[in-house]
This record gives structure tokens, C-alpha cells and sequence, in this order.
């Protein structure tokens, strides 16, 4: 049965502004450009005031107050034509260009960095082998299965099916098998293995012969196992080597590649930068803070649409299509109004809430050590700052400070707080520190236990579990004592 009923609710939307403004919070300094010429672009209604192609004159901003809405309904009722604006004239750019060019012209070409890919110069070395039509189709297959890496994942036998049915190749494993062989001889050296052990083996057998790198490769084929867990007693009893003689074949296997298609791609690697969206300068004592507006260009309104509203408004006929363009024109002014409110209400936000982070943390920002940062969430900086916790989390987002210590990210300053022995709330960040201190320090043939490094923080007034002393190293990135193990 359908019934209908009146019923109020109280509902909490954002509007169009406040979604525009959440997006470009978390926007970082290097991205903020873009999305600035991407915005230009789409709006003919707003540009760049540094652009000598758009207007030169001089900006007059539209008025603040809101238009009276029975002058408005009047306007509407009066007619008004507004073809002068609307109808395109001028004559297309392709119609004012000539192909009259000359010899003595100077042609200026903007040069570009081109280079030779992984699996281009696996294939160039196939060349240099003696192989016929057939055997290049099928090594050229196995290359072209190769990873980033330099490892080949597939199954030999799948991947005879596949040559049957995609190439209509007719071949077998004892074949790919010679084949992948070939191209295991290439360079660099280690490609085409099918796992880590392989590709250790085949570098090794690459060297020159000496005591050291034959044991290596005994190691590798007999106590890999061993190898890869550092139970280097098993392996000193198992293989009946001294101490010495273990020490001198591990030295050689560090010596190798463990991934060796990257070091031809970290050679070809673009560098990318790190563009701060803050400076922190230390002036005698006194911090300082710039927020990052280089690449910002400076936004306007466009003239030329301001002065069709105008021209519209003064106008006294009005037809329905002039009307709907006028429409337009006002919704293009309107989102560019919005833009432009939106960023520097951004770059407001973005002051804000890193003041209050310099001056939270005060002490490190003058001194650079770790172990005074004090602890800090994104609740105590809402609160200093008046805004929602969602909103500094954006502005923490993805954005880097660049401090007289080096360039960090912003979120990394956040961090929970922990109570010593006697009484004192620490960062978790300062007890890392102190962690990765002990680390460092230790004996590399006896490294720490987590037991025992829990039992170090203790002593220093730090009374943590030993599972908190485990996430904490994992989150360094600091394997277990066994893994740290050298000889």
C-alpha cells in the first residue's frame, strides 16, 4: 500500500566549494601547476595574469555583493542582443599561414633523450650468436618473458603451448631449455634464471677461478638453504670449512647481483625530485616558514567575460538564446570565482596548520635531533588550529618540509606518545631512534636479540614489551638478529 507523508530531516552536504577545496588540500606543490593549467584549460573564464597572450588590461573585480534579486528579475524581462559576443567572425589561423619557408631559415629542434630498453639489447645480443631463423623466434619469446628482474617466471612447458598456439611454433622443453641456456650468457650476468639460486650459480660460474669463488658456488649448490637463513655453524660443520674460508666465500656471494635486469634499468631510471611544499629557516633562534608558491601562476578573471556581462546587463533587449549564453557566461565566472577562492583559502590552510606544527615541535626544528620530537597527533593539531582532524590530515598528506636538517615528509613528524618509568610522555619517534642507534652500534657477530634490546630500553627508562620492540623494528626495516649476523 502506498502511503505519502511529510517528513523533515536535518541533513549535512558539502557544497560545491568545500569538495573543491578538500581535493586541493591534499594536492601537493608539485601537482598544484597542473591542476591549475588543467582548470585554465577547461575554463575560458579564468586565466593567467602572467600570460601575455591573455588580455592586458587591467582587472577590475567584480563587485562582492550579492545582486539584488528584483533587479535581476527586471533585467530578465528586458531585451537585449548580444550578437557581437556570440557570433565568430574572425578569420581561422590556418587561413593566415603561409608554407613559404626558405632554406636560410633557422630551424630550432628540441632534442630528446632516447635510449635502448631491458629486453632491446637482450634481443641485439641474439645477433652475435649463430642461430637460425626459428631458434631467433624462440629465444626472442623467452626474452620477451623475462620480468624486470632479468628472472624468468614462466613454465617451460606452458610455454611451448603457447608458441604452438600464438606463433604456430612447434617445439619442446629439451628445446627452450638449450635456448634459455643461450640467452643466459648474456649480459648483464644472471639474466634468464628461473630463481635466485639459478642466477647466483650462473654469475659464479662467470669468474675467474680462485679458492673462494669455488667454494661459493659449492655453497650455493649444496647449503643454500643454510645460506639464505646465515646458519653459518651448519654449514661450517656440514662442509667442513673453517670460519675464515666461509668468510671469504660469503664476502664473494655479496659481491653479486640479486636482480640483475635492474641495473640496466636503474641506469636508464628518470631521477625524480622532491619539490617541498614548505621552508623552515632558522633566523638566529627565531623560525621562519614560507609556504611554496613558486610554480603557482597568479589567476584572474577574464576581462573579456566580465565585459559581456556587463554589456548584458546595461542591454535592453534580451532573446532566449542570448539569455542561455549569458547563463553559461555567469556559471564559467562563478566556477572561476570558486577556483580562485579555493586557492588561496588553500595556501591560508596550509600556513596555518604548518605554524602550528613548527611551533608544536619547536625544539627539533632548532636543533635537528630526533629524540626531541614530542609526541603528536593529528588531534592536537586540529585543536590548535580550528580545523576538522580530516582537514590536517589532507594538508599533512603528501606534502614535504624542507628544514636546515634536510627535506621531510610532513606526516612523519606525527606520532604517538609513550610514558617512561619516570612519568614523562615520549615520542615513539625518539624511542626509533634510539632503537636504530642500538642497532648500529652492536656487534655485527653477535648481534641483539629483541629480547635483548628490550632489556637495553628498560635500563634507559623505557619500559616496552618485547612484541613492541619487534614492530618497531619492522617498521625500520631492520631485519631479526640471526638475519644481521656477519662474519
Amino acid at each position: 500500500m502506498l502511503t505519502q507523508k511529510l517528513q523533515q530531516k536535518l541533513l549535512q552536504k558539502l557544497s560545491p566549494q568545500q569538495i573543491l577545496l578538500m581535493k586541493l588540500l591534499q594536492i601537493p606543490s608539485i601537482a598544484l601547476e597542473q591542476r591549475i593549467k588543467q582548470e585554465i584549460e577547461e575554463n575560458p573564464a579564468l586565466e593567467d595574469a602572467a600570460d601575455p597572450e591573455m588580455s592586458t588590461d587591467a582587472e577590475e573585480p567584480l563587485p562582492d555583493t550579492e545582486p539584488d534579486p528584483v533587479e535581476e528579475l527586471e533585467r530578465e524581462r528586458e531585451d537585449f542582443d548580444i550578437t557581437d559576443y556570440l557570433d565568430d567572425d574572425d578569420i581561422p589561423a590556418y587561413r593566415l599561414n603561409s608554407g613559404n619557408t626558405s632554406a636560410d631559415d633557422e630551424h630550432r629542434e628540441v632534442p630528446y633523450a632516447s635510449g635502448i630498453s631491458f629486453h632491446e639489447m637482450l634481443i641485439s645480443q641474439l645477433g652475435l650468436r649463430h642461430l637460425d631463423e626459428r631458434q631467433v623466434a624462440i629465444a626472442t619469446y623467452i626474452i620477451g618473458n623475462l620480468d624486470d628482474s632479468g628472472y624468468l617466471n614462466r613454465n617451460l612447458s606452458a610455454m611451448v603451448d603457447d608458441l604452438a598456439f600464438t606463433q604456430n611454433i612447434s617445439t619442446s622443453v629439451e628445446e627452450l631449455n638449450e635456448l634459455l641456456k643461450v640467452v643466459q650468457e648474456f649480459d648483464p650476468p644472471g639474466i634468464g634464471a628461473r630463481d635466485l639460486r639459478e642466477c647466483l650459480l650462473i654469475q659464479l660460474r662467470r669468474q675467474d677461478y680462485t679458492p673462494a669463488v669455488e667454494l661459493a658456488t659449492h655453497l650455493v649448490e649444496r647449503y643454500f638453504d643454510e645460506l639464505t637463513k646465515k646458519h653459518y655453524d651448519k654449514i661450517t660443520r656440514k662442509a667442513r670449512v673453517t670460519e675464515e674460508e666461509l668468510r671469504d666465500a660469503v664476502n664473494e656471494i655479496l659481491k653479486l647481483n640479486p636482480k640483475p635486469g635492474n641495473s640496466m634499468g636503474e641506469t636508464s631510471r628518470t631521477n625524480h625530485y622532491i619539490m617541498p611544499d614548505f621552508f623552515v629557516y632558522n633566523k638566529d633562534g627565531d623560525l621562519e616558514l614560507q609556504v611554496n608558491s613558486r610554480n603557482m601562476p597568479e589567476l584572474r578573471l577574464s576581462r573579456t567575460y566580465v565585459d559581456m556581462l556587463e554589456t548584458y546587463a546595461e542591454s535592453k533587449s534580451k532573446s532566449n538564446s542570448q539569455k542561455e549564453a549569458v547563463m553559461f557566461i555567469k556559471q564559467k565566472i562563478d566556477s572561476a570565482r570558486w577556483f580562485i577562492d579555493a586557492i588561496k583559502q588553500r595556501q591560508n590552510t596550509l600556513y596555518v596548520t604548518m605554524t602550528a606544527i613548527m611551533e608544536y615541535q619547536r625544539d627539533y626544528f632548532l636543533t635537528g635531533d630526533e629524540t626531541k620530537l614530542r609526541p603528536m597527533i593529528l588531534k592536537d593539531i586540529a585543536e590548535l588550529v580550528g580545523l576538522d582532524i580530516s582537514t590536517v590530515s589532507r594538508v599533512a598528506n603528501s606534502k614535504y618540509v624542507q628544514t636546515p636538517f634536510g627535506t621531510f615528509l610532513l606526516k612523519t613528524f606525527f606520532s604517538e606518545s609513550m610514558q617512561t618509568d619516570s612519568g614523562e610522555e615520549v615520542s615513539t619517534r625518539e624511542i626509533k631512534k634510539i632503537l636504530s642507534d642500538c642497532i648500529e652500534a652492536e656487534e655485527k657477530g653477535k648481534p641483539l636479540t629483541d629480547e635483548q634490546l628490550t632489556d637495553i630500553l628498560k635500563e634507559k627508562g623505557y619500559n616496552i614489551a618485547r612484541r613492541t620492540v619487534a614492530k618497531y623494528r619492522e617498521q625500520l626495516n631492520i631485519p631479526v638478529a640471526r638475519l644481521r649476523k656477519e662474519l
